[in-house]
């Protein structure tokens, strides 16, 4: 056996470790389902549902249904867990519909992409190989539990009247899903005019941030953690940690670093976009500096 593939098994035993701590934690004060807390279950899909859809993507060597998958099974999920709770109350409801909500535009936003493209380039080295691939859908189910985890928690725990946290983690949420969504929507809109072809974008909330979809991601998970917040007890805060690594993710591990590097790869040294670069934030929203 190759020594990557050794490390793609150690990786998935330790991501799998860490979603089982991350259960545990979540599971302290909530509902339990045939001797077995919620969020056990919760957590079991999410990894479950990666490795059943793996089977048939590594016989036929596509990832074309990768992102699609990961929405469906924060969808199948979320909704789960609200069904199995009978004490649903409107915090929980409220938290579940944003996370649905958000899981719909995201997955249909990126399966249209990915169809349109052919490939995920991601993936290239590494469909055709089984433990590395596996991987690969392990460490979604990771990413989805991790995401989740707050969330997740406050739904399958004791109801809370709605409070200020309610309310502002509400309005973060609403916040960053709608800049997440414009921006995308204006990357779109960009890429569809042929006279834009080879060339990067550098208007509306692209012109204040480089990544300003990624910003709109994070605040919208610290919205989800803050609504969580007052439901939360004892070891459940230790699912607070979505928001921290959906924001360690996408600023530090395979969002930002990745794109830049391609990006100064394509642009580097062209006057335009240096001048870009200077000029506007990485990723917070600010208005352009002056050259």
């Amino acid at each position: 056996m190759k020594k990557d593939d050794l490390t793609a098994i150690f990786a998935i035993l330790i991501a799998i470790a860490i979603g089982a701590g991350l259960a545990w934690a979540g599971a302290q004060h909530g509902w339990v389902l045939r001797d077995f807390p919620v969020m056990y279950w919760c957590v079991a899909a999410a990894f479950g549902i990666q490795w059943l859809v793996f089977i048939p993507a590594y016989l036929f060597k596509t990832e074309k249904f990768y992102d699609l998958t990961g929405s469906l099974t924060y969808l199948s999920i979320t909704l789960g867990a609200i069904s199995l709770n009978p004490h649903s109350d409107l915090r929980s409801k409220l938290i579940g519909s944003f996370i649905c909500i958000w899981a719909i535009r995201l997955g249909s936003f990126l399966f249209v992409r990915i169809l349109r493209a052919g490939e995920d380039t991601r993936f290239a080295n590494v469909r055709g190989r089984f433990w590395r691939f596996l991987m690969a859908w392990t460490l979604q189910g990771l990413w989805v539990t991790f995401s989740l985890a707050a969330g997740l928690t406050a739904i399958t725990s004791r109801p809370i009247a709605m409070d200020v946290f309610a309310y502002a983690g509400a309005a973060l949420w609403l916040a960053g899903f709608t800049i997440e969504a414009l921006a995308d929507h204006q990357k779109n809109v960009f890429r569809r005019d042929a006279a834009n072809k080879g060339r990067f974008i550098s208007t509306g909330l692209w012109s204040w941030s480089r990544h300003p979809n990624y910003f709109g991601e994070i605040v919208l998970w610290f919205g989800i953690a803050v609504m969580a917040f007052p439901v939360l007890q004892g070891w459940q805060y230790a699912t607070l940690v979505s928001p921290l690594f959906v924001t360690l993710l996408l600023t530090k591990i395979s969002g930002i670093p990745l794109l830049e590097e391609a990006a100064d790869k394509k642009w580097g040294g062209q006057a335009d976009y240096e001048a870009y670069k200077k000029r506007t934030s990485s990723l917070v929203l600010l208005p352009p500096r002056a050259s």
